[in-house]
């Protein structure tokens, strides 16, 4: 695994990180993933892989680069800087299920939300963890798995 920074932007005391991360697999796979370092939390902002990865190994992909981004960041060995807990910002630690259970409470969220007329992008957001992005990539595969209705009626 190689990471190796993009560029910093300091505001005052605050200063955020973006790196890029490389891991690269004996068999021939490999993930690229730019990712965000700030005050204690870690975002993945985009992420390449080839062959491309399946949503469980997404889901796992910031624990595979917490602790060499934390060292890049200049903690050793640990969480990112200011964060005491060992997981990003929007991991909570908490045992939601994955798969087809995982599917069915988000899209729970996202028919809550629409029914209270909040967005739904970002209920999916905060029940995921995901970027803006990464949330409408999952609402599109809920959709094609039937779980939401389609996004257009077919006349």
């Amino acid at each position: 695994m190689s990471v190796w920074p993009a560029w910093e932007v300091r505001e005052g005391e605050r200063a955020t990180r973006w790196l890029h991360v490389r891991l690269a697999f004996g068999d021939g796979a490999r993930i690229d993933a730019l990712a965000t370092v700030c005050e204690g939390w870690v975002c993945v902002e985009d992420v390449q892989a080839r062959p491309a990865l399946t949503l469980e190994d997404l889901a796992v992909l910031a624990d595979w680069i917490e602790g060499p981004l934390a060292r890049a960041c200049g903690a050793e060995g640990g969480p990112a800087p200011g964060d005491g807990a060992g997981t990003g910002a929007h991991r909570d630690g908490s045992a939601r299920p994955r798969g087809p259970d995982g599917r069915r409470l988000v899209a729970q969220a996202y028919r809550a939300a629409q029914e209270q007329g909040a967005d739904p992008v970002l209920a999916v957001m905060d029940e995921t963890g995901y970027s803006r992005r990464g949330a409408l990539r999952l609402i599109g595969r809920m959709r094609d798995a039937g779980l939401l209705s389609p996004r257009h009626a077919r006349r």
